[in-house]
């Protein structure tokens, strides 16, 4: 049941994240076209073909988004952040067994859980951090150089969604921890198909 709660909550996190990195892509498709079209009109090449068209073009504003490379950044962010539940859940994590491979399945257990813990630690250290961050940036009132927003919220939606891999992290280092003393599964995944 708990690991049917854990699976629906970093489901709903990378979709969430998948949500904002495909706006942030439209976002950044629309704004590299009208800096496309805005070098076009202001290009020797239109303007000796046709002045009008030129500008009719340039009439239009056309041109790249106001702030895009900001919002990016932000979404960027909380994007990561949104994706590292499902990935601690399912141990999508980037892992590097050379040796591993060759050692005993206690051995490997061992190492499983013991990284297991450790990463949960570091995502909560980093959630911690960005808390910190977040409270520095609303201190300061410290907003964004074009579009004027205030840093904290990037920050804020990025903490909100390393909360629920700080929750995941811990259900995760928990269930290794019992898993490896008791034999029983509690993962989506079996440490075998780390390996």
């Amino acid at each position: 049941m708990l690991l049917n709660l854990m699976e629906r909550l970093a489901r709903l996190m990378a979709i969430l994240g998948g949500l904002v990195l495909t706006a942030l892509v439209i976002l950044t498709c629309v704004s590299v076209l009208g800096r496309g079209l805005n070098t076009l009109g202001h290009s020797t090449f239109l303007t000796s073909i046709s002045e009008g068209a030129a500008a009719a073009l340039l009439a239009t504003g056309v041109g790249p988004m106001t702030g895009d490379f900001e919002l990016v950044e932000a979404g960027v962010a909380f994007s990561i952040f949104a994706f590292l539940p499902i990935c601690q859940l399912h141990g999508g994590h980037a892992t590097v067994d050379i040796f591993s491979t060759t050692f005993p399945r206690l051995l490997n257990r061992v190492l499983v859980t013991f990284w297991e813990v450790v990463l949960s630690a570091v995502i909560l250290l980093i959630t911690w951090r960005l808390f910190v961050g977040m409270e520095d940036k609303m201190n300061y009132g410290e907003t964004t150089f074009l579009l004027q927003f205030p840093v904290w919220w990037a920050y804020g939606a990025s903490f909100a969604a390393a909360v629920v891999a700080s929750i995941v992290a811990i259900y995760c280092a928990v269930a290794r921890v019992v898993e490896f003393f008791t034999g029983r599964s509690y993962m989506p995944y079996s440490e075998g198909a780390l390996h």
